[in-house]
This record gives structure tokens, C-alpha cells and sequence, in this order.
């Protein structure tokens, strides 16, 4: 009898089980987001987009003034030594050199727009990284809330059946500890789905605002796992081929293009000007009293424009040296994104078809062979433990996929 009573209670306390799997707490009013409205949100509002526009529009005002001849230098003189007059005298340089300065403000225009296409790379890059990370928040805040609810339940079922002496003080420290674990760890979920809010919220220049994502973490596994080996197929295994339109690798480049355009621009700068001149020349009697005249401004302090291109050419070598390091240091991530993205798909792949179907096993072969008398309390918990660890796992590897995946893109301009 006293089996009986023990199993009857067993059975009320799964069915409770039971009816809380399927309860999810009610969400406060939040503003639901999609990834591409995040995006486009992102790229309208971010303020180093902002700062980018405005730096090629300074490029670009530059370089209407490419065409800048000295200041003309107004003179008033004594030819005669009885009285003053007026005259202008204008220096300006070869056009060579005014087509040089233009060349090089083109060159910087060209940098500036580079330098945004890696300002737009790096805002969508933090931008899908956030909303990855407040999709996982909820889906850990959604993990943590259904464990939290059936440990509460445990443990006040087991404080009913050890005041009727049915379950060991092991036992109800034992469900206790899980209860109050599980918690603590909803009370952290929470928090960090708080801090993913905010962080994505400012990136879209809406702080204060209370976002949710429109797609579950969980429902992209399945197709991740699908896709993940034709991706892998297409991704080129040679950095050369994958960071052909990486964005951060043109602003490098375009910058070796700007300092070897500094160097024509010195050499144009070495060669003689002209100086042209109307003054009053003459007597006061005289028929033609202002008279032109011309002149060379010739370049004979060697040693400045010496230092002059011994420092552009430095800014070249300098360039070309950071146009490797940006080489080597792309390569270098985007092998370790590459791979990073092998290994989770991998994971990916084991959890979809394995690991999750076989943690929900755990969990209704527990709970059927629990009620059946078959296994104790203790085994119970523990089987619940070991079936919530693959679930919480499966999660952080559909994150940890979808960041190689982000990265990828970054690093190959996507």
C-alpha cells in the first residue's frame, strides 16, 4: 500500500511536470525586429556611417581646390622715387603639378569611400553579431525559464513527501540545490538579455527601446545544419581568393595608391615656376608706364625637397608594409573562421541529428520510468541535468556557427 500511495503521488507530480513543459512565461511589451530591418536600421543611423559621408565630402571639396596657385602678391613701388605705384606679381608652378594635386585629391576621394565601405562592413558585422546575441539571450532566458519552473516544482514536491517521510533529507537538499541553481541561472539570463538589448538598441540609435528578435535561435539549426556543408563546398581554401573584395584590404590598397601619388607630386614640385608681373616701370612722363614682366622661380634650396621625398617615400614603404600586415592578418582570420565554421558545422550537425532528439528522450524515458518506480529521485535530477546540458550546448553551438558565419562575411565584403 504504502508503494501504491508513493507511486499515486509520483504520478501528480509529472503530471504537474507535464502541464508546465508546455507553459512559457507572458513577455513584456517589446518592439519585435527582423534581422534585415536591423540592418537597414543601422546603416541609416549609425553615427560612424555619418562621420564616413562626412570625410568624403571633405575629400571631395579638396579636391576642388586641387588647382591652388600661390597668392598673388600686390606691390606698391617707386620707380621713379617721386611717387608710388601699384602692381600685382602672380608665381605659378607647371601644370604638371596642378595635375598632380589633382591626382592625388582624387586618390584621397577614393580612400575616403574605401574607408566607408569598411565603416558599412564593420556596422553590419556588429549589427548581426548583436542581434545573434539577443536571440541567443531569449533562447537561454526560454531554456532557463523551463528548467527553473520544473525544478520549483521538484523541490516542492519533494518538501511534500519528506513531511510524510517519504523521500531521504539526501533527496530534498539534493532537488533544493537544482532549484536554486536553476535560479540563479535564469536571474543571469535575464540580465544578459537586459545588456543584448541595450547593446543593439544603441547600435540602431534607439536606446531605451525594448527589442525582441523575430525568429527563434532554435528554428535556425535545422537549416544551418542543411546548408552548412554546400557552404563549406563554395568558401575558397586560398585567402588570395576569399579576400578579393574584402573591404578593409581596398582601403589598404587604395592607401599605397595615395602615398605613391604623394611621391609624382613631390618630384612635380622640384621643377621651376613662373613668375609673372605688371608693375609701373616707368617715368612719370613716360608713354608707357606699366609694364609687363616674367620670371622663374627656381627650386635651389635642394635639401627641403630632398627631406620632402625621402618622407613621401617613406609614407609609400610604409603603406605597402601595412598592406602586407593587413594581407597577413585577414588571412589569419579568415583560416580560423574557416575553421571555426568546419568545426561547429560539425557540432551543428551532430546535435540536430543526435544530441537534442536524444536529450528529449532523457527526459520522457526519465519521467515514464520515474512513475513506473524504476529509477529514484536522484536519477531523476540527474537525467534531467544531463538532458538540459545537451539542449543549453546545442544552443551555444548554433551561436558560435552563425558567429564563424558573420565573420566570414565580414572578411570577404558580404
Amino acid at each position: 500500500m504504502k508503494y501504491l500511495k508513493i507511486k499515486s503521488r509520483a504520478r501528480a507530480v509529472l503530471l504537474l511536470l507535464g502541464l508546465l513543459i508546455g507553459w512559457m512565461p507572458a513577455r513584456a511589451q517589446t518592439t519585435v525586429i527582423g534581422l534585415d530591418s536591423a540592418e537597414a536600421q543601422a546603416l541609416r543611423r549609425h553615427p560612424r556611417l555619418r562621420q564616413s559621408d562626412e570625410e568624403i565630402a571633405e575629400q571631395r571639396a579638396l579636391k576642388r581646390g586641387s588647382f591652388a596657385p600661390a597668392n598673388p602678391d600686390f606691390l606698391w613701388s617707386a620707380p621713379t622715387g617721386e611717387m608710388w605705384a601699384p602692381g600685382v606679381v602672380q608665381t605659378l608652378d607647371l601644370p604638371n603639378v596642378y595635375r598632380r594635386q589633382r591626382q592625388v585629391a582624387q586618390a584621397g576621394v577614393v580612400l575616403a569611400e574605401r574607408n566607408r565601405d569598411v565603416s558599412r562592413a564593420t556596422v553590419l558585422r556588429d549589427t548581426r553579431l548583436a542581434y545573434l546575441g539577443l536571440q541567443f539571450a531569449e533562447a537561454q532566458v526560454r531554456q532557463y525559464t523551463y528548467q527553473d519552473s520544473l525544478y520549483r516544482t521538484l523541490r516542492l514536491a519533494t518538501e511534500r513527501l519528506f513531511a510524510a517521510g517519504e523521500v531521504t533529507s539526501l533527496q530534498r537538499i539534493s532537488t533544493d540545490a537544482e532549484a536554486r541553481q536553476a535560479t540563479v541561472q535564469l536571474q543571469q539570463a535575464t540580465e544578459d538579455l537586459h545588456a543584448a538589448q541595450r547593446r543593439l538598441a544603441l547600435l540602431l540609435s534607439q536606446p531605451g527601446t525594448e527589442l525582441a528578435t523575430s525568429t527563434d535561435l532554435r528554428r535556425s539549426g535545422p537549416e544551418l545544419a542543411q546548408t552548412g556543408a554546400a557552404l563549406l563546398g563554395t568558401l575558397p581554401a586560398a585567402d588570395s581568393s576569399a579576400l578579393v573584395r574584402s573591404p578593409t584590404l581596398a582601403a589598404a590598397t587604395q592607401n599605397v595608391a595615395l602615398s605613391q601619388s604623394g611621391i609624382s607630386l613631390v618630384r612635380a614640385r622640384r621643377t621651376p615656376a613662373l613668375t609673372l608681373g605688371y608693375q609701373n616701370q616707368a617715368f612719370e612722363n613716360s608713354q608707357l608706364k606699366y609694364r609687363f614682366q616674367f620670371g622663374v622661380s627656381v627650386p635651389i634650396w635642394f635639401w627641403t625637397y630632398r627631406a620632402q621625398l625621402q618622407a613621401a617615400t617613406a609614407r609609400s614603404r610604409a603603406a605597402t608594409y601595412q598592406l602586407q600586415t593587413q594581407r597577413l592578418e585577414l588571412g589569419t582570420q579568415y583560416q580560423q573562421a574557416l575553421a571555426d565554421t568546419r568545426k561547429f558545422s560539425v557540432s551543428l550537425a551532430y546535435y540536430e541529428q543526435t544530441g537534442v532528439p536524444q536529450s528529449r528522450a532523457i527526459i520522457s524515458q526519465s519521467q515514464r520510468l520515474f512513475q513506473a518506480g524504476e529509477v529514484s529521485y536522484l536519477q531523476l535530477i540527474m537525467s534531467l541535468n544531463q538532458a538540459f546540458a545537451i539542449q543549453n550546448t546545442y544552443l551555444t553551438t548554433i551561436r558560435d556557427y552563425r558567429q564563424a558565419l558573420v565573420e566570414l562575411s565580414y572578411l570577404r565584403g558580404e
